[in-house]
């Protein structure tokens, strides 16, 4: 494969609703390009993307770096980190379907992104062509320029019509629709420049360059967003595509020319391979990257050496000796880097920003199948969440499990399947246990005292201690009059209460927000140490919790809920039906609203299946632990029967 300079190089992610046809846009791409010898076929089963895959294509002295994405939300931290190394998108909009929420989400993700319409499946019997401009246009208003149409005739698709053809042959509604959508085209040209303005305003016709250059600064503020319509199936529109990338849309890179400037870039992929090791997808964004160099990895101040540079093609690696700014590469073995990290030959260059990535939607419990199993969890899932930050893990040390997060059920359970298939660690999963506390809502005076005779040094510890509630997780404090516990003896009391606070007497959860107050006892000149008193404060906690109304706590959950404004009432009634309490509801800056609300942590944890099944797909949440507070009793009383 050729090295191109930056202006050669296309980095284009593309985006859509799962099964509108991105991984067959691009195959029909790679036909045209005559890189494979294969078109896409229509078939009953849709393939699905899991996980970004790049794809370079050379076509016409350009590259054009390829990045597929996953349909899903569930795997929305791939898509957050292509479009991040992408100069442009291009969404896929299926024509025999209304507007689908993937793209929705794909029109909202790339709001500050330029963009490239494409109306898939315009020659099958139920396009709706119409439909699909008239719902970008309700978004985007007059920015919506569909630069190559379909020309149809007794309702059957005919031939792609591009705006800057002559329309001499044209007849009827669709000429006048040319015309009209030119002369929109125009003003939106005229309006990137101010001498372009005074000319097309004096009426003189602009140039072949000053229409390109009009359009390619359009396409970059946003104002103008081309639509190109075809069929993958059918290898329609994929030429015209490939031309209008090039043409009017500019790498990021294109102003990083300077030969002087020092190699930069950052990794927005990983994938970790049991025979390879890792491999790290780079956007070069400045300079020039070569083999056998030294480079720093400034996220970690750690020195790296570039041995090989890698270019995917055809499920195989090319070995490349360098490449340019803009462009995008696979580096392998460089074991410090991590999605997200910025690598250049100088370490005193600044950081690149970080991908913005989002947390864990929900959460489940995991164990091995086989015994034998546990290590090697921990090493899988640390390897799995370098490939997908979005992923997260860690032992819960009160409930026992090892629990793993991400953005949905689908992708808990993908990563279940590529422990199986790729590391060979087979695991279940669960739901998690809460971790519940204990506390007093009383107060209680009590006596603790342990006395043992058998033979030789007897045992003999004696407290009075008071308990009481407390803001804090455990205060101690001591009132001691004359010397009736000795004073070396003190520490192992508040040691004692400590060891004891471990697990409650209600249902074995650990004990929060106790003040305890040791104010009398007695002791024994030789039977008595620090064991007895220890083991006196033990029996001092049970009954003074006894006596001081015990209670149990639950976790609660504050949650930030956005959706679109229809569905507020419907999330609103639920969380209300989940024992929560809504504290307020604002608009965001993109039309939705935003929900604030706690709810306890039990009524939360398979939440983001039915958000999403109650916003098809539309709402999403953040959600961190707030406080704990007393489980009614009706619960209290189940909980406490389950843990006997």
């Amino acid at each position: 494969m050729n090295v191109y300079d930056s202006n050669r190089v296309r980095n284009i992610v593309v985006l859509g609703h799962s099964g509108c046809g991105k991984t067959n846009l691009i195959e029909a791409i790679s036909y045209t390009a005559n890189l494979t010898n294969k078109t896409p076929k229509l078939t009953d089963k849709t393939n699905m993307t899991y996980s970004m895959e790049l794809k370079p294509v050379e076509h016409n002295g350009y590259k054009f770096n390829l990045l597929d994405t996953p349909g899903y939300f569930d795997f929305s931290g791939d898509v957050l980190s292509s479009i991040q190394a992408s100069d442009a998108a291009v969404i896929v909009i299926d024509a025999t379907s209304p507007i689908q929420v993937g793209t929705e989400k794909a029109l909202e993700l790339t709001e500050n992104v330029p963009k490239v319409m494409f109306i898939n499946k315009i020659d099958n019997d139920k396009a709706r062509y119409k439909d699909a401009i008239a719902m970008l246009r309700e978004k985007y208003n007059n920015k919506i320029v569909p630069m190559i149409s379909p020309m149809y005739k007794d309702k059957k698709f005919i031939k792609l019509h591009n705006v800057f053809e002559n329309i001499d042959d044209l007849e009827g509604e669709f000429k006048e629709q040319i015309i009209h959508i030119k002369e929109a085209l125009m003003e939106l040209v005229a309006e990137t420049d101010d001498q372009i303005l005074d000319k097309y305003f004096s009426g003189e016709e602009l140039t072949k360059e000053e229409i390109q250059k009009g359009i390619i600064i359009g396409i970059q503020r946003g104002d103008i967003i081309p639509v190109i319509c075809g069929s993958t199936i059918n290898n329609i529109g994929t030429k015209e595509i490939l031309d209008t990338i090039s043409k009017y849309v500019e790498s990021k890179q294109v102003d990083e020319l300077d030969k002087k400037d020092q190699f930069k870039g950052f990794v927005f992929k990983t994938k970790i391979d049991p025979f390879i090791g890792k491999i790290s997808y780079l956007k070069i964004t400045q300079g020039e990257l070569t083999k056998d160099v030294d480079v720093f990895n400034l996220n970690k101040s750690v020195k790296e050496k570039i041995l090989n540079i890698y270019i995917p093609r055809n499920g195989e690696m090319l070995e490349v000796n360098k490449a340019k700014a803009g462009d995008i590469v696979v580096l392998t073995k460089l074991n410090s880097l991590n999605t997200g990290d910025t690598i250049a030959k100088d370490k005193g260059e600044s950081l690149l920003q970080a991908i913005d990535l989002p947390k864990p939607q929900i959460y489940y419990a995991l164990y091995p199948k086989n015994k034998g199993d546990e290590e090697k969890i921990g090493l899988v899932l640390n390897k799995l969440v370098e490939e997908d930050p979005t992923l997260h893990w860690y032992r819960n040390t009160e409930t026992k499990q090892a629990l793993v997060g991400g953005q949905g059920e689908l992708h808990i359970k993908n990563m279940k399947n590529k422990m199986k298939e790729k590391f060979g660690v087979d695991v279940e999963l669960s739901d998690l246990k809460v971790a519940y506390r204990e506390t007093v809502k009383g107060k209680s005076d009590v006596q603790g005292r342990h006395k043992k005779q058998s033979g030789g040094h007897g045992q003999y510890g004696d407290v009075k201690i008071k308990f009481e509630r407390s803001d804090d997780d455990f205060e101690f404090a001591e009132e001691i009059f004359g010397g009736s516990v000795p004073k070396q003896y003190i520490p192992a009391v508040e040691k004692g209460l400590k060891e004891s606070m471990s697990k409650g007497i209600l249902a074995g959860y650990p004990v929060t927000n106790i003040r305890a107050t040791l104010y009398d006892g007695s002791y024994h000149d030789v039977d008595s140490s620090e064991m007895a008193f220890k083991l006196a404060a033990n029996i001092a906690f049970k009954k003074g919790m006894e006596q001081a109304e015990p209670i149990l706590l639950e976790p609660i959950m504050k949650l930030k809920i956005t959706v679109p404004e229809e569905y507020t009432g419907d999330v609103m009634g639920d969380i209300n039906k989940r024992r929560g309490k809504i504290l307020g509801v604002e608009p965001d800056d993109k039309g939705k609203q935003v929900i604030y609300a706690q709810a306890p942590q039990s009524e939360t944890f398979k939440y983001a299946i039915d958000l999403r099944s109650m916003t098809q797909g539309r709402g999403s949440f953040e959600m961190e632990l707030d406080k704990y507070e007393e489980v009614p009793e009706y619960i209290a009383k189940k909980i406490i029967e389950d843990a006997k």
